[in-house]
C-alpha cells in the first residue's frame, strides 16, 4: 500500500476533479482517492501501479501529467548491470517506465509528474549499488570523468603486475631465468614479493570490483563485477594460503596464481578503458549538434550591435551575423543578402540563397556578407534544440530485439556461477593431480571469460551510432524503434503531391500550330491571365515574360475560362470546351491535347480571332531526387507504392514516371488510412512518406510514418521519422540506416552469444581429456575485454554510412555569386 501524489491536467472545474476523482476510485487496487481542482493534485493510496492511474485518468479525459528526468549512473558494466537498475527503478511509485543505456551510462525515468523527485531517484540507483546523480537533458554526458581514472587506474595495475607476469611466466617459458630468481631471493621470497604486489593491485585499481560485485553477491544479484571479484578472490586466497600457511593445502597442489588474479583485474581494466573511449566516440552526433551553437551573439541594443551570451537572446531581439559566422537561433531575415550552408540540418550540401523575409535556422553557417536577423524562436523552442532532442530519445531507446538479450543476460551471472562451481566439483572429484589447483584455474577461467558485457553493449552503441550518423544524413528518428520497424518494411508508400511532386504547378509542355511563334502565344495565354487567382494560371505567367500586352473587355466564365480583346482579335483562352462552345474548331490542336491529358496535365487552350493556336500542359512537377530515390528502393528489394487525392489520370502518369509498382488514386484523407491497410494486407509492413496535415492520420497507420521535413508540424508530430531535407532522397538514407544498424546489431549479439556460449565449455575444461587444452584465467580476462572492444569498434563502423548518389551537385561558397 502505498500514497502517490501527482498532477492531473484538462480539469476546469469542480465537476471534473469529482469525474477524475470518480475514474481513479474506480481503478483496480485503489483503495482511497482524491483530487483537488485548486491545485491539480490527486492523492491515491492503494496498490494500484502507475500505468494503472495514468489509464484510468486517460479514459475519464483528465491525464495524468508525465515528465521524464534523466540520472547519470557510474559502475555499469554490463547487461546484468542496466537490468538491475531498470528493475530497481521500476519498483519506484510513480515510476511509470525507466531505461537504462550502457553506452551513455545514464537512466531516462518517465514519472508521474509530482510523485517523486529526481533526487529520489538517484538515490534508489546509489542504494543498488551504483552511484547516480541528476543531469540536464541538454547536454550529453561527458565520458571523461570515467576515462581518466579507468586509464590510471590501467597504468597502475600494469606498473605492479608487469615484474610479476614476467618472472613467472619468464621463468616457465626460460628455465634459467626461474633457476636465477630461485638461487638469489628463494622461492619464500619470491611468492611474499609477489603476494605483496598483487594484494596492492587488488586493493588499489581492483577495489572496484569488490566494491561493487561483493554486496551485490550478498544481495543475491550479482553482476559482472561478482564474477570478477569471486575469480580474483579465489585465486589470491588460494596464492596466499600457499604463501603463508602451506601445511592447509595437500602436499602436491601448492602452487600461487597471483600473476593470474594480477592480469586479469589488469587486462579487465585496459578493457574497459577501451570501452569507455569507444563508448565517448559513439556520443559524437551529440557533441557535434550541440557544437553547432555560438557561445555568443551580436545584439541590437541602442541602434548598436553589441556583443551578449546566448542564453540572454529573447524571442523579437534583432541579431547580426557576420560574413562565415554561425547563426544562433532561428529567425527572419529583416536586411541583407547571403548564401546560408544549411548542410549540418538538412544533410544537402548546396547553400540556400537568403533575403529579406526569408527563414534562418540557428545552427547553419552564413555565407560571405553580412544578415540582420529577428529572433523568431529561442532555446529549446529552435530546430537545432528539436533536432538534438529527437536524437537523445532515439538514442536512447530500448529496441524489441534487445529483449532476448535482456532476458539471457538476466539469468546468464546465475548460471555462470553455476557453472563455475560444478566444474570445481568435477575437477575435485575426477581430475588429475593437483585436482585443486585445475579446480581452481577452471573456476576462475569460468568466471572471468563469461562476463556479459557484450550482450550490454551490443544494442545500445549501435542504436547511438547509427542514429547519430543518421542525423547528420538529415534523417531523425523521432522514436529509436522506429530502427527496427523500418528493417522490417516490405512495401515504401508515398504521398504525390508535396512529396514525390513539388507541390506547386508549373508549365511543363506547349504545342503551336504552324504560323505562330511558340513565345507570342505564351505572352498572349498570359497577358489574358494577369487578372486570375487560378492556380493554373498562376503557374503560366510565372513562366512568361515581363512584357505583356494590355487586353480589354476581360470576362471570366466560371468552369471554362476567359474571353478578352486585343487589338481587332478576340482571344479564348481555357478548357478544350470553351473554346468548342464559342465555335472554334479545335481539331489542329488535337493529336497534342490527347498527348497532354493522357499524361494527366491540366490543359489550357488559346484561341485568336476564331482559330485555335496553342494548347499548354500545366503540371505538378516531379522532383528531381524522386526517380533515383525509388530506383534505389527498387534495388533494395522493396516496393514502392504511391497514394493520391489527386485524380487518377494524374497519379498514373507519375506513376509511370518513376516506376512505381502500385497506385491508389483520387482518395481522401480517411481514405489514405484504409489504401494503408490495404497495402499491409497486400504486402506486409507499410512505411508511408507524406507532408501534409492531410497525411496525419496515414502516418499515424503506417507501421513506420516517414514525414518530409519541410511539411507541416502536425505531419511531423504524427511520424516516427523526419527527413530534414524535404528530399525523397532522405528516405532511401533512412532505409538504408535501418538496414545497417540492424546488421550491425544482429553481428554484434551473434558475437556475444557465440563467444560465451562457446568459451565457457572450454573454460570449463571440456578440451582436456581429449587435447590437453585448458585455458588460463589469464587468456580468458583478454578474450572477455577483447570482445566488448569487438563490439563498440563494429558499432563505431556505422560512422562511415554514406549518403545515397545526390542528384544536386555541391557547391561551394566560391561558386556562388556574391
Amino acid at each position: 500500500m502505498t500514497t502517490l501524489r501527482f498532477s492531473v491536467d484538462k480539469m476546469s472545474c469542480a465537476g471534473c476533479a469529482g469525474r477524475a476523482e470518480r475514474a481513479l476510485a474506480a481503478a483496480p487496487g485503489v483503495t482511497e482517492a482524491s483530487v483537488n481542482i485548486a491545485n491539480h493534485i490527486a492523492q491515491v493510496t492503494g496498490s494500484a501501479s502507475p500505468e494503472t492511474l495514468r489509464t484510468a485518468l486517460k479514459t475519464a479525459g483528465y491525464p495524468a501529467r508525465e515528465t521524464n528526468h534523466s540520472l547519470s549512473i557510474e559502475g555499469m558494466t554490463c547487461a546484468s548491470c542496466t537490468g538491475r537498475v531498470e528493475r530497481a527503478l521500476e519498483a519506484v511509485p510513480g515510476v511509470l517506465t525507466a531505461n537504462v543505456n550502457l553506452a551513455t551510462q545514464t537512466a531516462s525515468v518517465r514519472v508521474l509528474d509530482g510523485a517523486v523527485t529526481i533526487e529520489a531517484l538517484a538515490q534508489t540507483v546509489t542504494d543498488a549499488g551504483y552511484p547516480a546523480r541528476p543531469v540536464d537533458n541538454d547536454i550529453p554526458t561527458e565520458r571523461h570523468s570515467e576515462i581518466a581514472p579507468l586509464r590510471r587506474d590501467t597504468l597502475i595495475a600494469g606498473a605492479l603486475t608487469l615484474p610479476v607476469f614476467l618472472t613467472e611466466m619468464g621463468g616457465h617459458l626460460y628455465p634459467p631465468l626461474h633457476h636465477a630468481i630461485m638461487g638469489s631471493l628463494g622461492m619464500q621470497s619470491f611468492w611474499v614479493l609477489q603476494f605483496l604486489l598483487i594484494t596492492l593491485v587488488l586493493a588499489w585499481p581492483g577495489r572496484r570490483f569488490f566494491r561493487i560485485g561483493l554486496p551485490l553477491l550478498a544481495k543475491g544479484s550479482p553482476d559482472m563485477n561478482s564474477l570478477v571479484a569471486l575469480g580474483t578472490l579465489a585465486a589470491w586466497s588460494y596464492s596466499t594460503i600457499a604463501t603463508f600457511a602451506p601445511a592447509l593445502l595437500p602436499e602436491g597442489t601448492r602452487a600461487v596464481y597471483f600473476e593470474a588474479a594480477g592480469v586479469i583485474v589488469t587486462l579487465i581494466l585496459a578493457g574497459r578503458w577501451m570501452e569507455a573511449r569507444a563508448k565517448g566516440r559513439t556520443g559524437a552526433a551529440i557533441r557535434h549538434l550541440i557544437g553547432l551553437r555560438p557561445d555568443t551573439v551580436l545584439l541590437s541594443r541602442d541602434g548598436d550591435f553589441v556583443e551578449v551570451p546566448l542564453a540572454d537572446v529573447a524571442v523579437g531581439d534583432v541579431i547580426m551575423v557576420r560574413p562565415g559566422g554561425r547563426i544562433a537561433v532561428d529567425g527572419m531575415v529583416m536586411d541583407g543578402e547571403s548564401y546560408v550552408d544549411e548542410s549540418m540540418i538538412t544533410g544537402e550540401p548546396v547553400p540556400v540563397a537568403k533575403t529579406t523575409d526569408d527563414v534562418v535556422t540557428g545552427g547553419t553557417i552564413n555565407g560571405r556578407k553580412a544578415l540582420t536577423y529577428r529572433a523568431t524562436a529561442v532555446g529549446s523552442n529552435t530546430v537545432l534544440a528539436r533536432i538534438i532532442d529527437m536524437v537523445q530519445t532515439a538514442q536512447g531507446a530500448k529496441l524489441p530485439i534487445q529483449a532476448l538479450a535482456d532476458t539471457v543476460v538476466r539469468i546468464f551471472v546465475p548460471v555462470v556461477l553455476g557453472i563455475a562451481a560444478l566444474t570445481i566439483v568435477v575437477w575435485l572429484t575426477f581430475g588429475p593431480q593437483p585436482s585443486l589447483g585445475y579446480a581452481l584455474v577452471s573456476g576462475v577461467a569460468v568466471l572471468i571469460i563469461a562476463c556479459p558485457c557484450a550482450m550490454g553493449l551490443a544494442t545500445p552503441t549501435s542504436i547511438m551510432v547509427g542514429t547519430g550518423r543518421a542525423a547528420e544524413l538529415g534523417v531523425l528518428f523521432r522514436k529509436g524503434d522506429a530502427l527496427q520497424r523500418l528493417d522490417s518494411a516490405t512495401v515504401v508508400a508515398f504521398d504525390k503531391t508535396g512529396t514525390l511532386t513539388k507541390g506547386r504547378p508549373s508549365l511543363v509542355d506547349q504545342y503551336t500550330v504552324p504560323g505562330i511563334e511558340a513565345a507570342e502565344a505564351l505572352r498572349l495565354v498570359a497577358a489574358v491571365e494577369q487578372g486570375s487567382d487560378h492556380p493554373v494560371g498562376r503557374a503560366i505567367l510565372a513562366s512568361a515574360p515581363d512584357d505583356l500586352p494590355t487586353v480589354k473587355d476581360s470576362e471570366t466564365v466560371p468552369g471554362y475560362g476567359l474571353i478578352a480583346s486585343l487589338g481587332d482579335h478576340k482571344l479564348l483562352v481555357g478548357s478544350e470546351r470553351h473554346l468548342t462552345e464559342n465555335g472554334v474548331d479545335t481539331t489542329p490542336l488535337q493529336a497534342a491535347i490527347t498527348r497532354f491529358a493522357d499524361n494527366g496535365h491540366s490543359l489550357v487552350c488559346l484561341a485568336r480571332g476564331g482559330q485555335a493556336v496553342a494548347v499548354f500542359a500545366v503540371a505538378d512537377q516531379i522532383k528531381p531526387s524522386a526517380k533515383p530515390a525509388i530506383d534505389a528502393l527498387h534495388a533494395a528489394g522493396l516496393k514502392v507504392a504511391m497514394i493520391s487525392g489527386d485524380n487518377p489520370a494524374a497519379a498514373n502518369a507519375i506513376a509511370r514516371q518513376l516506376g512505381i509498382d502500385h497506385v491508389t488514386a483520387g482518395v481522401r484523407p480517411d481514405g489514405k488510412v484504409d489504401a494503408i491497410k490495404d497495402l499491409r494486407s497486400r504486402f506486409g509492413a507499410v512505411a508511408f512518406v507524406g507532408d501534409g496535415i492531410n497525411d496525419a492520420p496515414a502516418l499515424a497507420e503506417a507501421d513506420i510514418g516517414l514525414a518530409i521535413g519541410t511539411g507541416t508540424d502536425v505531419a511531423i508530430e504524427a511520424a516516427d521519422i523526419v527527413l530534414s531535407s524535404g528530399r525523397v532522397s532522405g528516405v532511401v538514407n533512412a532505409v538504408d540506416v535501418s538496414k545497417q544498424t540492424m546488421r550491425n546489431i544482429r553481428q554484434n549479439l551473434f558475437w556475444a552469444f557465440a563467444y560465451n556460449t562457446a568459451l565457457i565449455p572450454v573454460a570449463a575444461g571440456v578440451l582436456y581429456p581429449a587435447f590437453g587444452i585448458l585455458l588460463s584465467p589469464m587468456l580468458g580476462a583478454g578474450a572477455m575485454a577483447l570482445s566488448s572492444v569487438f563490439v563498440l569498434t563494429n558499432a563505431l563502423r556505422l560512422r562511415n554510412i554514406a549518403p545515397v548518389q545526390n542528384d544536386s551537385a555541391s557547391v561551394t561558397y566560391a561558386e556562388v555569386p556574391a
